[in-house]
């Protein structure tokens, strides 16, 4: 499928104009789910239930019993699943300002949906005070590349959050690392830096690219 947005020979001062095209697009296209801005957030876009069940086939899904989730709204889907499938849930708080949740699926009391949220994750789940084995990272993106290079909002956090799941062993670098977009959120190029960590599988509500 062709790109909708393409930059090319961009550099590190241009991350934040990325953001704000693909920011303004999605709002322009109708794209967002809600009546919130795709702007200053992870994109909740439209078709993010289906880039959760595309991801839900994968084997790296099947093969995952413990799942960490970014809490990002354009995510929700992607947590409930996990839940329902009756896999571990780790979800980041928001800013990190509470650490990390876990949920147990058999602790939700059949309540996926509301779990899955911020509120409900709050309600449900427990302070994560050691890591268990993580089998699959899923972030929310801005932006994404080919070769797995991810934009964030500008926070750093998706970026810390895989820092520490490496330095606290609950991940290796063969952990599949997902992301789930809309298809306009894949870009030509995406701006690197040294602190940026990269993703192996992009999941769009029509495909998966896989990064070798």
């Amino acid at each position: 499928m062709e790109q909708i947005i393409n930059l090319t020979n961009m550099n590190r001062g241009e991350k934040d104009l990325l953001r704000m095209k693909i920011w303004d697009f999605l709002d322009d296209s109708n794209l967002i789910r809600g009546s919130q801005s795709a702007r200053g957030r992870i994109p909740n876009f439209q078709g993010a239930e289906e880039a959760a069940l595309n991801l839900q086939m994968t084997e790296d899904w099947h093969k995952s019993e413990t799942i960490f989730c970014s809490p990002d709204s354009a995510q929700r889907e992607v947590r409930e699943n996990a839940l329902v499938d009756g896999k571990t849930l780790i979800m980041a708080s928001p800013k990190l300002r509470d650490g990390y949740l876990l949920l147990e699926p058999d602790k939700i009391q059949s309540q996926e949906k509301l779990a899955s949220t911020i509120k409900g994750a709050f309600k449900f789940g427990e302070n994560v005070l050691k890591f268990p084995t993580v089998d699959l990272v899923v972030e929310g993106s801005v932006a994404v590349d080919n070769k797995g290079h991810r934009l964030g909002k500008g926070g750093g956090y998706g970026d810390q959050e895989i820092s520490h799941l490496l330095m606290v062993g609950a991940i290796d670098e063969a952990t599949p690392r997902a992301t789930t977009i809309h298809e306009s959120q894949l870009v030509e190029k995406v701006p690197m830096e040294p602190h940026d960590q990269k993703l192996n599988l992009i999941v769009t509500p029509q495909r998966v690219i896989r990064i070798i």
